[in-house]
């Protein structure tokens, strides 16, 4: 039997425990619902730094005295480094003094207020906690702070015990968050939506992949506007920007190669009665955002951070808000509809309902749980953030035993849009976009779907159009014509749409495309141009920024031509059937002259996969195989063993190009270990090429400039936002497998007018765009075209595809 002895280095300060205590079950005689109960309880759970010095400590545990071997083998675990913690250090041995102490229990609660923990700041690390006790089979369990300020060492590890109110008032953009002076004192506002957004993923964004290295371009850019210098190429891709959206930044899922709760990160490796040896390691998980475990979603991921400390995401968002040209607002993309399985190692089993396509339902309906979530995204924002994309709207639904009807949980999805932050004492609410596409995924969901119930609930909210939505494929033909009717929606009722094609999702999608599918290649010279060039395109771009209402939101990877895929390195059960779903990442992404390069593949590469076509065929191979043996690696890797002979499937010949160089050795040797190895080798390959500091060099600067004047456009002509009005003109021509879009539009006061000519598809054309329009030439002005795009006479014009023209009053 495992027996816990107590020392009280760190010691429980029982009066005002007691008063703790005291207003906890007070909360229950009160004439408060049993949600606003639970919103109370809710922010003082976790640890939180009193002014007095004191640390004041809770957790919410259902059913912990029914497993318990005892009461009293409860106790709160604490270390407290012994000596400086290098944050940047890869591996690290760190003595810690070790402090047990028992803390009081209170129904589903329990609860301390101690003296002698340590808080973090951004140079001292603060004691690490965690609740543990042994089970009624004698086995040491743990209970994790579910809402931390800092987890630099992962979901795994104990959360680190941090200073935040001193990081908040020591800020560098304390006064961008002050109220505006036409509102009443203490009067709660909403941050006013963007003219535009920049999307982007932190560990793909900068050559460092973290959110520092995001801060070093952004000052750096600074610099250059104050000092009147002009940008890089690369550089104008960042900015004429009001916004930028992160895709999650949450701790996603980490890597297990057996189903244990232990961490990777924080490992014990030696102990006396009071101090141990833990080893550091610093996080490493790649993903793209989305395999999120809940648990730690107050804070941000440790394996963005460059210096492991919350104050480095402050001082990114302080870059923004300080930038020279006009302040960028900073939107966090939250997950909180769903959550990995992984959590089931991590998390109560009250916050469950059921598995999903994701891994599990979130029981929202229960009132503690429903409250932690709206707590967790409370101090998420506190980060400084101006907005929130809500993902997967859709996925909020129950099961409504009064109307016997599963429901969309829109009261839940309206609350987390009124969650306010606070900021040194000033409150906002923050601008929100939903991604909602219901009834998705129902069968026709693409046809049904609205993309409007939230906004018309609320009204100052947006969300995601149908255009930006998930399965959207502008490389094969026909695709303009075919997203006519949904175009049009965008012109008449998509004021409150996030508009434009690329995004994290559909870029995925473009990988999946079936070579034998239409593709259209008037748009490149092979697969990647001509995916590059189907979601970074200056024609569907004039439209969105010149002429579309809406709020405009660009996918960084595709501004900088640079690949991208759904990646993770976090999952040894499912990672080989997510490699082989995502492989034709290598034909519609990789060529064989960026294969070459350096940074592409060096993993694969010391494989024996020297070339291109090796890895397509050992890749389409195992597509095949998997689906074949209904993902039964064992047999998969038995057929493709086999291929090194015979044809090992009817869809699949021998493996031609495996039988040079070393790769018949891996092909004989290939057992389920191996497998697994390729495909964690395969994602980290892929997140290595992703990352779009690798082309730089590569960039066109007439296409970035160009993109960049579309920007400014936007922003100097806010009106293009609303909705087209009945006296505006807009339509399209199709013919011979053409599509143009064409129109005139004007402001509400009729003192403001663009006109748009976008060739989208086909052939070139040659049109009178003045008699086309219905325009008298002296009343108008050319204001954007395509550098290549050749004005003599407008009468008599001739489009290549991809080419656009905006016009304006004279």
């Amino acid at each position: 039997m495992v027996s816990v002895e107590v020392n009280q280095s760190i010691e429980l300060v029982s009066k005002e425990t007691g008063k703790l205590l005291a207003w906890a079950s007070g909360l229950e005689s009160s004439t408060n619902s049993y949600l606003e109960q639970a919103q109370a309880l809710a922010r003082k759970l976790g640890a939180h730094y009193r002014p007095d010095g004191l640390t004041e400590i809770g957790f919410w545990v259902p059913g912990l005295i029914r497993d318990a071997l005892h009461e009293r083998e409860i106790y709160l675990e604490v270390f407290t480094p012994l000596e400086p913690i290098d944050w940047r250090s890869q591996e690290q041995r760190i003595s810690f003094r070790r402090d047990r102490l028992h803390l009081e229990q209170q129904g589903e609660y329990i609860w301390g207020v101690l003296s002698g923990m340590t808080p973090g700041t951004k140079e001292q690390a603060g004691s690490f906690y965690w609740l543990r006790y042994i089970d009624r089979a004698e086995k040491l369990r743990t209970i994790r702070d579910l809402m931390p300020y800092s987890l630099p060492y992962g979901i795994f590890a104990p959360a680190e015990f941090y200073d935040l109110a001193s990081l908040q008032q020591s800020r560098a953009d304390l006064e961008y968050f002050k109220a505006p002076k036409t509102l009443k004192k203490d009067q709660t506002y909403r941050v006013e939506a963007p003219r535009n957004i920049l999307q982007m993923h932190v560990g793909t964004a900068s050559a460092e992949g973290t959110i520092e290295g995001l801060t070093a371009i952004y000052k750096t850019i600074s610099e250059k506007i104050i000092n009147n210098e002009p940008l890089t190429t690369a550089e104008q891709n960042y900015v004429g920007y009001d916004a930028i959206q992160l895709l999650p930044t949450e701790p996603t899922i980490e890597f297990r190669d057996e189903y244990t709760p232990e961490s990777e990160f924080f490992s014990l490796v030696a102990e006396d009665e009071d101090t141990v040896e833990i080893e550091l390691t610093k996080p490493h998980t790649q993903d793209w955002g989305y395999d999120v475990p809940i648990i730690g979603s107050s804070t941000t991921n440790p394996s963005l951070l460059g210096s492991l400390r919350p104050d480095e995401v402050v001082e990114f968002i302080a870059t923004l808000h300080n930038f020279p040209s006009h302040p960028i607002q900073l939107i966090y993309d939250l997950v909180y509809g769903h959550a990995d399985n992984q959590s089931e190692l991590l998390i109560s089993s009250q916050f469950f309902k059921g598995p999903n396509m994701y891994g599990q339902d979130l029981n929202h309906q229960l009132p503690m749980v429903r409250a932690i979530l709206l707590e967790m995204q409370r101090r998420k924002i506190n980060d400084g953030i101006d907005g929130i994309r809500i993902d997967g709207g859709q996925d909020f639904r129950f099961f409504n035993p009064l109307s016997g009807r599963v429901e969309q949980d829109d009261a839940y999805l309206l609350e987390m849009s009124n969650v306010p932050q606070d900021i040194a004492s000033h409150k906002r609410l923050l601008f929100t976009i939903f991604e909602d596409g219901r009834p998705w995924p129902e069968e026709g969901w693409e046809e049904k779907s609205r993309y409007r119930e939230l906004i018309e609930l609320k009204p100052e909210s947006f969300q995601w159009g149908p255009l930006i939505f998930a399965h959207n494929t502008p490389s094969l033909k026909g695709f303009w014509e075919q997203k006519w009717s949904r175009v049009l929606e965008v012109m008449t009722i998509g004021d409150r749409w996030i508009t434009g094609c690329a995004n994290h999702d559909t870029v995925r999608r473009g990988n999946q495309i079936e070579l034998e599918q239409p593709i259209n290649h008037k748009l490149g010279r092979n697969l990647p141009e001509i995916l590059h060039q189907a979601y970074d395109n200056p024609a569907i771009t004039t439209w969105v920024y010149g002429f579309s209402p809406g709020l405009p939101m660009d996918f960084i990877n595709s501004t900088m031509r640079a690949p991208w895929m759904f990646f993770r390195n976090t999952d040894e059960q499912y990672g080989v059937k997510v490699v082989s779903e995502e492989i034709g990442f290598l034909h519609w992404q990789i060529t064989p002259e960026l294969y070459r390069r350096r940074h592409c593949y060096p993993r694969l590469k010391a494989q024996g996969f020297k070339q291109l076509k090796q890895l397509q065929e050992f890749g389409k191979a195992l597509q095949l195989a998997m689906a074949k043996q209904d993902y039964n690696l064992a047999e998969v890797v038995e057929v493709l063993r086999s291929c090194t002979e015979t044809q090992c499937l009817v869809e699949l010949p021998p493996l031609k190009e495996l039988m040079r160089g070393g790769m018949v050795r891996f092909l004989k040797k290939l057992d389920t270990d191996r497998l697994k190895n390729f495909a964690i080798m395969f994602m980290e390959d892929c997140y290595q090429v992703c990352n779009v500091s690798h082309y730089y060099n590569k960039l066109d600067p007439v296409q970035t400039q160009f993109n960049l004047s579309l920007r400014e456009f936007r922003r100097n002509h806010p009106w293009i936002a609303e909705n087209i009005q009945k006296d505006d003109l807009f339509d399209r021509i199709i013919e011979q497998e053409r599509s143009i879009f064409y129109g005139v539009r004007y402001s509400p006061d009729k003192k403001e007018g663009v006109a748009i000519i976008a060739h989208l598809e086909g052939k070139p054309i040659t049109l009178n765009v003045l008699k086309l329009l219905k325009l008298e030439q002296k009343q108008w002005e050319i204001a954007i075209a395509y550098p290549d795009l050749k004005i003599d006479d407008l009468s008599d014009l001739t489009l290549n595809h991809s080419q656009a023209l905006l016009l304006t009053m004279a």
